[in-house]
């Protein structure tokens, strides 16, 4: 069985850059119809400009922490392409946290960034999955959370980033139980270190954190985005029909060693 996403539409959130938008393009060039999402208007349009609105590609700029923003995203990708099969929840935020700080709300910035908004559009899409799919037993949808191995590694300066991930995780397997019996499945993929706007950004600033990456990744490399796509097609196709509620790990082997102050980004 291929890999086949032709004529599917998918919503991908986080799609204005690294993981989000090479996972969008694949999709295109894989033959789907694509919505790229995201905060940041004007990389949308810097980015997807061209080939937006004439092709199976369209962009849609809103804050999804509202659920306004949501409903509107839904119904756009609707008025463009009249159904949606496939959903990558791929919005993330990385901020430090110090969990000495009884004023630190970052896990609360976190839950509401990095995990409320994938649970909203998640159940709005999935109803519609439903609405769409009708009476039978084909498949209604995939939906496919981005999150990352600090939600199973400890490290103090990511105490806020690695439970808005773990929740994510925990939400993933939840709905996979609870969309099952409507034909939807929800699966996970558990990022290491992958070549994003927000880590470029880091590693500008702190030039020592590429080596000490690499020195805890037995690959010895940053990912580059690219490298997450056919991950995703798969996850997002037939093929994986039978596959609901798993967290895929993809991380160069970094889980596979125990350094506790390696930061997991």
């Amino acid at each position: 069985m291929s890999f086949s996403i032709t004529g599917k539409t998918a919503i991908v959130t986080g799609g204005a850059n690294g993981v989000g938008l090479a996972i969008g393009r694949h999709f295109a060039d894989a033959g789907a119809n694509v919505m790229f999402a995201d905060m940041d208007e004007k990389r949308l349009a810097e980015e997807l400009g061209e080939q937006a609105d004439d092709s199976n590609i369209r962009f849609f700029a809103g804050d999804l922490r509202e659920k306004l923003t949501i409903a509107n995203l839904l119904s756009a990708t609707i008025d463009a392409f009249d159904q949606v099969d496939i959903l990558i929840n791929g919005s993330r935020q990385v901020i430090p946290s110090d969990p000495l700080d009884t004023d630190d709300d970052s896990v609360k910035t976190l839950l509401n960034q990095n995990l409320m908004p994938a649970l909203r559009l998640s159940q709005v899409v999935a109803k519609r999955m439903i609405k769409q799919a009708g009476d039978g037993d084909a498949p209604a949808g995939s939906i496919i959370n981005l999150s990352s191995i600090a939600a199973r590694r400890t490290h103090p300066d990511l105490m806020a980033y690695s439970v808005s991930t773990a929740a994510l995780d925990q939400m993933t397997r939840s709905l996979a139980v609870a969309f099952a019996p409507h034909r939807i499945r929800v699966n996970s993929i558990a990022l290491g270190s992958v070549m994003s706007a927000s880590l470029q950004s880091t590693l500008k600033e702190n030039r020592d954190f590429r080596d000490d990456i690499e020195k805890h990744t037995p690959l010895a490399r940053i990912a580059a985005p690219t490298e997450l796509t056919e991950t995703a097609q798969f996850l997002a196709s037939d093929a994986a029909g039978f596959i609901t509620g798993q967290i895929l790990t993809i991380d160069g082997g970094r889980t596979l060693l125990d350094p506790v102050a390696a930061p997991a980004h």
